[in-house]
């Protein structure tokens, strides 16, 4: 099978495992780098050469790289801050290479947007790299959704509370204006469109707790999807509980002829009534895979990187299936910003 050859914009924090990811699958080829500061770049190259003869090319100068090898290269993964991803998105979308962006898409919905439109001018295939709903727990649940062992799903709660530090890894993230929604909000409201469909309608209440951040660190989100569900979403950074399960989102599920509730450490149990009338529950563990890169305490999160790596690879090769185009993604971009507009309005926000 022919090898898929891609670069690499952005060598910050993200980077090392989305990588080390790709190196997991075969026939695809890291052929060159891209960092604003090059020095960052070269070591990076360094810890991962990947499978050519000698290291990756690295640049510091997105159009020299794109000059260079836009004609070797199927696609780019871009992997640098929001505020840059139309741009890169331009850039490479211009040189009819297909493009690979990390989560959340845009910094507003216009430029989500946008994203879309230039990708579809140009012939190019758009990807987001929404890899949560990848995670191996995330999956089963779907799986016993779709089972119909509890029925008719009515009633959805969707949990990811923590008080990790996520600002000593990501320091960048304190100084941002709107931190939650976009953060971890693309992601949980991604889980839910995954989960239970589209939402047709959506309310949205924000705060702030932690004094030395700019933006909103706890969002609660109340949606009915179309299907007449009734979602509620709770997301914190600044929740200090018994157990601190970060990164893990919960799930608890109500339907017509039972429930089923994702727990912390991938516990999934299934409450129904057997054929006497009484209940019972059946356990399941969707425990994920660890690969040597990644860190255990996260593999959930790690593992799913893999997993929408090859949705995507499978899709790029032409043989379709992709789930997070830009297209799809971007109506959990509308859900994020739809978030943030009925916060600030305080009202219920009609999709």
């Amino acid at each position: 099978m022919q090898k898929l050859k891609f670069a690499v914009i952005g060598t910050g924090f993200w980077a090392n495992y989305q990588l080390p990811a790709w190196y997991e699958l075969e026939h695809v080829e890291l052929v060159a780098l891209y960092n604003r500061t090059r020095s960052r770049a070269d070591a990076f190259a360094q810890r991962f050469p990947g499978r050519r003869p000698n290291v990756p090319f690295v640049y510091d100068d997105i159009d020299e790289l794109l000059d260079q090898h836009a004609d070797e290269l199927d696609f780019v993964d871009i992997i640098t801050d929001v505020d840059t991803h139309l741009y890169f998105t331009t850039k490479a979308a211009q040189r009819k290479l297909n493009v690979i962006c990390q989560k959340p898409m845009g910094p507003t919905l216009a430029d989500a947007r946008q994203m879309v439109e230039v990708c579809e001018r140009e012939g190019v295939r758009l990807y987001i790299h929404e890899n949560f709903r990848w995670q191996a727990p995330i999956r089963q649940l779907k799986t016993v959704l779709g089972s119909g062992v509890i029925g008719q799903p009515f009633n959805a709660t969707v949990s990811f509370c923590s008080a990790f530090p996520v600002f000593d890894n990501q320091p960048f993230l304190a100084e941002l204006e709107q931190f939650i929604l976009t953060d971890i909000g693309s992601h949980v409201l991604d889980i839910c469109r995954f989960l239970f469909g589209e939402a047709r309608s959506l309310y949205c209440q924000t705060t702030r707790v932690n004094p030395a951040i700019r933006g909103e660190d706890v969002a609660n989100v109340l949606m009915t999807m179309q299907s007449g569900l009734v979602c509620s979403v709770t997301m914190s950074y600044a929740s200090i509980r018994e157990h601190e399960v970060f990164p893990q989102t919960l799930v608890t599920v109500e339907g017509s002829a039972g429930s089923v509730v994702l727990d912390r450490d991938f516990a999934i149990r299934i409450t129904t009534h057997n054929e006497a009338g009484e209940r019972t529950t059946q356990m399941q563990v969707a425990t994920p895979p660890v690969y040597p890169w990644a860190d255990p305490a996260y593999a959930v999160v790690h593992a799913s990187i893999v997993d929408c790596n090859r949705n995507l690879l499978t899709d790029l090769r032409g043989l379709g299936g992709a789930e997070t185009t830009g297209t799809d993604n971007l109506e959990t971009i509308r859900l994020v910003y739809a978030a943030y507009d009925s916060a600030r309005d305080n009202v219920v926000v009609y999709l």
